[in-house]
């Protein structure tokens, strides 16, 4: 299905694999194994853009004459998303476009401290849009006409939003254990449902399929949407963004404002912090098998230790603390009405771990 694989399949590859004995694999040349038809090559570029361009609305994109600014971060997807933009007739204007190994001497992950090229050329230039996709363009960063970055979360929100209002579509919507409840917000707005999952994409594919969602993400960068492969593809969303502001007629600034004035505003703090082995141990101790918290100045509604400490307050705020599984960091995020209650939340926390 295009997802990644769930933790059933994961079980059986293990399982299969650590019965091979390394003595019996066999070798052979990569050339004659396509001789013999042992090996298949593919090469599914052309199916893959007309099944996106199938998919979005090209002719309101024709009829709109938009300026992009694309930054494929020396990764792959130069080709494909800009061969999209140039068929739906827009402007378009790329930096970092070279294939690099090296990606530049930068980590390919498009983020506020590494998009600041984008963040010009989208000012300098008066682009519509910036947009920029990882290494492998599963994941996308976003720069709105202002020039400032649209964080994940508000990517996931304002397509959510576009999906069900303008386009028609009825559904729930997927996110993670860290990932905004502005979505949930919006759902309620439209008498849908907001489900939440464990970090790690299997988990909200599996849950779409589940469910039937409208759209399913997280606050790292990925996203999916019905309809489309059951994983992350940051092309077909950057696609999408360009259909809202065609079909719209709005910048991106003001659908987002719209937003907040129909559902309210939120703010998410995020904090990393490294640490060493036994302080691992010492606040995996305190947090997952004592269960102890801090003193907070909020009324807790519940706790959940689904995927590491969360924490959800009677405001409609929350605060988790969780092992990254990717990076030996511990990461925490608090969302709340209010930007200096979040900020309070995350140093509460942050003392109350010995993490600073």
């Amino acid at each position: 299905g295009g997802r990644d694989a769930d933790e059933h399949q994961t079980k059986e590859i293990e399982d299969y694999a650590s019965k091979i004995n390394p003595d019996d694999i066999k070798e052979m040349d990569y050339e004659e194994a396509k001789k013999e038809g042992l090996i298949k090559e593919v090469y599914p570029l052309n199916e893959y853009l007309d099944n996106i361009i199938a998919a979005v609305d090209m002719k309101k994109i024709k009829e709109a004459g938009l300026r992009v600014a694309l930054d494929p971060m020396y990764g792959v997807s130069e080709i494909p998303l800009k061969t999209l933009l140039l068929t739906a007739r827009c402007d378009v204007e790329t930096i970092h476009d070279r294939h690099d190994t090296l990606f530049g001497g930068k980590l390919p992950s498009p983020t506020a401290s590494t998009l600041r090229g984008l963040i010009t050329r989208v000012m300098d230039y008066n682009f519509d849009i910036g947009i920029a996709t990882d290494g492998d363009a599963d994941r996308i960063g976003v720069i709105d006409d202002t020039g400032r970055f649209l964080h994940p979360n508000d990517i996931l929100v304002l397509l959510y939003y576009y999906l069900v209002k303008y386009k028609g579509w009825h559904g729930a919507v997927v996110r993670n254990v860290a990932t905004t409840h502005m979505l949930d917000k919006v759902a309620k707005k439209f008498g849908e449902e907001c489900y939440e999952v464990p970090v790690g994409f299997k988990y909200i594919s599996a849950k779409m399929t589940e469910v039937n969602a409208v759209i399913g993400g997280e606050s790292s960068g990925g996203l999916t949407v019905r309809g489309h492969i059951n994983g992350k593809d940051g092309i077909y969303a950057a696609m999408l963004l360009i259909e809202m502001i065609a079909v719209t007629g709005r910048k991106i600034s003001e659908i987002y404002k719209d937003i907040e004035a129909e559902c309210g505003s939120i703010y998410m703090e995020e904090r990393d912090y490294k640490f060493s082995p036994q302080k691992k141990e010492e606040i995996h101790e305190l947090l997952m098998i004592e269960k102890k918290l801090p003193e907070l100045p909020y009324e807790i509604d519940h706790v959940s230790y689904m995927d590491g400490c969360k924490v959800y307050f009677k405001n409609g705020g929350w605060v988790i603390g969780r092992f990254s599984g990717t990076e030996p960091l511990i990461r925490i995020f608090c969302e709340m009405p209010e930007k200096d209650d979040a900020i309070k939340v995350c140093e509460i926390f942050e003392k109350f771990l010995g993490l600073k």
